[in-house]
This record gives C-alpha cells, structure tokens and sequence, in this order.
C-alpha cells in the first residue's frame, strides 16, 4: 500500500477492560459446535450446491459429529426451501441433530421460514439485523438506534408468537447483531438485552446470543476483550448460550475464536476448511484438531480427514490449499534437511518408547500431531529435494523401501540425493530416490564386478572358509581365492592375493529387505582406502553372502569414482 493511501484509515478504537480474565483462562473443553457450509459457505461459492450435493454434505457433516446444522435460507429461494423440506419429509434428520435456519428480522421472511421448519422435531430459527453505525447510515440511510432495535424487537416476538403454530417443532431463538465486529459495544447490549427480554429464556429452554465477527476490523485480543464484556454484561446470562462466528478478513479468524472461546462463549459456528463470504469463515477443522492437539475431546471426528476433503472438493468445486492447517497435502512434509533428520529421528525414537509405554504423549519434532491419528501417511511426511539433507534421503529409503542405511552412510548418500534434485531443479519422487540410490550406490559392478563365488568350510579351523570368486575387471576374467574366518574376510584376503587390496574393511551391516521380496538381503561395507577416504557401498541379492560380497565391491569401485 502507498504511503499516501494510509491517510484514509484509522485505528479500530480498543475495549475498556482493564481487569480482562480471558488472558489466563485455558481451552479444558470443546464449545457446541455449529455447521454453516449450507447456508453461508454455499451462498460464496461461485456455483452453488445442488440440492443433491447439499444432501451428501449434509449425511458428510452429520458423520463428521456435528448436533447442529445450519441448513439454509429457506425464504430467500425455493432450492432452499426445498432442500430443507426433503431433510423433514424424507425424514433425513437424525434424532440428536439440530438444523438451524437463517432468516432478516423481516416479518414475510420469519413466515415463510415457519412453513420450512414445519415437522422438523427441533429448529433453531436464527434473526439477525444490522447494527453497526455503518450500516446503520450506508444501508438503512442513517437510521436511528431505537429504529435499528425496534427491527430486532419485532422479529423475536413475532417468532415467539409463531412457536404455537408448530405443535412438532421444538424452536429455539438465535439472535445476531450482524456486523456486531464495529458495532458499539453498548448497543449491541442493548439490541440483545430488548431480545432477551421478550424471549425470556430460562436455564432449561435457553436461547443463542450470536456475536458475529461479521468483518474483521481488529485483532483478536480486543474481539476476545468485546466478548468477555458482553458476556459479562448480557442479562440472564445463565439462560444464554453465547456463539461465535468469525469470518477471517485479517487472516485471524481461528485466533479470535479461541481467544473468544477463552473469553467466555459457548459455541462456535463455522465451516469446513474455512469457506465463506470473502477471505472466508471460521475453519471449524483447525479449531477443533487444535483443541484434540492438547488432548481436548471435540465431539467431531476427522480421522478420515481426506476423505472429507474429497466430498468437500467435489460438491464445492473449491479446492484445499497445500498448506491448509491439518489438511493441506505438504502439512505433514519436510523439504529442510535439519528438519527431515529430526522427523526420523523422533519417529524412530517414538517407535521404541511406544513399546515399552503406548501411553507416552507424542512428540516428534516439527510435527503437532500424529498424521496418524487424521488418516494421513507417513510416507509423505518427507519429500526430497535440493534443500534436503541426509536424513530425509535415509529416511525415505528406509520407509518406502525398506533399506536401513547406517547412520555414517546417510551423509554419503544424502548428498548425493540432492545434488541430483539440483541438477534436475525439482523434487524428487520416492521412486526416483530408489533408483538413484540403486544407480550410484547399489551393486555398482564397473570396473570389478563378482560374477560367482563358492565358500568351503574348513574342516579343521574352526570358523574358517575357504572363498573362491570369479570376477570381471575391466573386461577381463579372473579366478581368486582366499582364506578368512567369513566371507567379506575371504573374499578381502581373496583381492589382496590378486593385487587388489589398497583399503582396510571398517564397517559391515545387513538385513532383509523390508517391504520388498522376502528373498532379498541387503549389504552395507564401508572401506577406508590407503589414502584416508572413507566410502560406503551397498549390495543387494537373494543371497546374503552375494550381497555382502557385492557390497564390498560397489564400495571399491566407487574409491575409483
């Protein structure tokens, strides 16, 4: 923004609250959560849902744990409308599912709103109006404030006088101060305060008193400071439920909903990954794995979570971002080399604790929670390329392809790695980590390579073999043998027979392979040449003596490299 056009705003006035309890308070328990991707998510999608798709969302939120639902705006068209009236009549609702519908505090509207709820088994039938003084004077032509209340006024009691004509319908009251974000605090008071009045809730039959962030004019901690006073100053606060619904203007919506949350309200209202009007609503995903991140207890379940962004994707036509809390597809990867060796090694530790404790808390650098726990893979939790370091390659090789490098391997290998995501100015896939790692470390057979081999036990040392080994160097044929107490020892006695031994063998692993063919054995020989380098190199084969043999001649070759 130029500097000249600074001129033309203004700080957003703070809250007089000098002995504010919100700061210390912590989230212990989940608030009432309500949906509203039917109603105010679809109504910001540049094509709205069908009703069909609305039903399969619908089914998807009830799955998910949702006991309230904003289902529509029923008066403002006939899809809405009959989309509401196939949840009653085809009796879709489940007994402990709440549907909620949004209607202005206009009288032909709140009517036609009856007549949609209509043998619904319990509604909640949400009024709003506007309060701001900005809507007060651009939208209403600079009406007054007893005019503003008197709309609110009006619609709860005509609600309240409609209640008799559903004998069926449970109905419950949600009242909004729309645009309460830059409404004065004490006449937002005084618009619920007149509702209250009228409805007379009790602590048995209690009504909603929503405090929309309608747009975000501020920073959380002065929303969280307009909450705590309003809950505080609201009359018969113990038959209220106060809610919530931020929508994220300033990039703060999941902040300003828990510190509201800390601030006193009840519930909260959202949608899915954030869909909404503009920059979007509250992403009730994030609020409440947040909360399950500190060992809260929600009431939803994302444990499937992509399948949710499936049938989110699909009948919005919207699309998760990659770095979407939770849900985005690189939340859980790694592309840091420190931070992919630190991943390994807490998820290897992990391993190992969980064994003799499974009630361990988790913790695992650079992760908040378990992938685990929301149907994500750690597969994909570490991907490869030119910014990545030795243990992000190890790790991948290990638990994609099941080869278990030893520890001093992995900077060998590593480096090359992402010298080689470099060079092709990407990332790498695993498959392509795989392949690499067999190309320049695995069974590298130029210029020597071991064509066959035969180990003789000795029948009177104890621990003795005898290896005799055909090997191809630089084309030509040979026969070798030798002597040692196993066979990478008589194969190296072998070599030094043949005028081959300028190195010391100085480490030696193998395993089977995990994950691949029960047959394959897989070999690490580290040697150390005359000359002071230190190389390692792999072997692999359906015979652990071939792989190890293998092994030891990939790292000779690669000393020649």
């Amino acid at each position: 923004m130029h500097p000249t056009s600074l001129s033309k705003y203004r700080p957003f006035p703070p809250v007089s609250l000098p002995d504010r309890t919100w700061p210390d308070q912590t989230l212990t328990h989940a608030p009432q959560w309500c949906s509203v991707d039917l109603r105010d998510g679809n109504q910001a999608l540049p094509q709205p849902m069908s009703i069909e798709e609305k039903l399969e969302f619908f089914d998807l939120l009830v799955r998910v744990g949702f006991k309230q639902i904003e289902v529509g705006f029923p008066s403002a068209a006939d899809t809405e409308f009959n989309f509401l009236r196939r949840l009653i009549d085809e009796s879709r609702i489940p007994e402990d599912v709440t549907i909620q519908v949004l209607v202005q505090t206009r009288e032909p509207l709140i009517r036609r709103t009856f007549e949609a709820i209509d043998g619904a088994k319990r509604a909640i039938v949400h009024i709003y109006n506007s309060t701001s003084p900005l809507q007060r004077r651009v939208t209403f032509g600079d009406a007054s404030r007893e005019s503003i209340k008197q709309i609110a006024i009006d619609g709860a009691e005509l609600v309240k006088n409609l209640v008799s004509t559903l004998p069926r319908t449970e109905v419950v009251l949600q009242y909004s101060p729309e645009s309460f974000s830059d409404t004065e605090l004490d006449f937002a008071l005084d618009c619920c305060n007149s509702v209250i009045e009228v409805w007379q809730p009790t602590p048995d039959r209690k009504m909603i008193i929503n405090l929309p962030d309608t747009v975000q004019w501020t920073t959380p901690n002065i929303h969280a400071d307009m909450i705590e006073w309003m809950c505080r100053n609201l009359k018969n606060r113990e038959s209220l439920l106060v809610s919530l619904h931020t929508h994220n203007d300033r990039g703060t919506g999941v902040a300003a909903t828990e510190l509201g949350l800390m601030a006193g309200a009840d519930r909260v209202e959202g949608t899915l990954f954030g869909n909404g009007e503009r920059t979007g609503n509250l992403d009730i995903v994030t609020v409440a794995l947040n909360l399950n991140s500190h060992g809260v207890a929600t009431g939803l379940d994302f444990s499937d979570l992509q399948s949710i962004r499936n049938v989110y994707e699909r009948v919005t036509r919207l699309t998760v971002t990659e770095r979407q809390p939770y849900a985005g597809e690189l939340v859980f990867t790694a592309f840091s080399g420190s931070h992919q060796d630190a991943i390994k090694k807490g998820l290897d530790r992990r391993e190992k604790e969980i064994a003799v404790d499974p009630n361990i808390p988790w913790g695992v650098p650079y992760l908040t929670i378990d992938p685990q726990d929301i149907g994500r893979s750690y597969e994909a939790i570490i991907r490869i390329n030119s910014q990545s370091g030795k243990g992000g390659v190890a790790y991948v090789l290990d638990r994609e392809h099941g080869f278990d490098l030893p520890k001093t391997m992995h900077p060998q290998v590593g480096k090359r790695i992402y010298d080689l995501a470099d060079e092709h100015g990407r990332e790498l896939s695993t498959d392509e980590i795989r392949d690499a790692f067999f190309r320049e470390f695995v069974n590298v057979a130029s210029p020597l390579d071991v064509t066959d081999y035969e180990l003789v036990h000795h029948t009177t040392e104890r621990g003795q073999v005898r290896c005799q080994a055909n090997i191809t160097l630089n084309g030509e044929v040979k026969a070798i043998e030798g002597f040692g107490n196993g066979p990478i020892n008589a194969f190296v006695h072998a070599m030094e027979g043949a005028g081959l031994k300028d190195f010391k063998v100085t480490d030696y692993r193998s395993h089977a392979v995990r994950g691949g063919s029960d047959a394959n054995a897989a070999s690490y020989v580290q040697l150390q040449s005359d000359d002071g380098r230190i190389l390692w190199g792999a072997g692999v084969d359906p015979s652990i003596e071939m792989a190890g043999l293998k092994a030891l001649v990939t790292a000779w070759n690669l000393l020649r490299i």
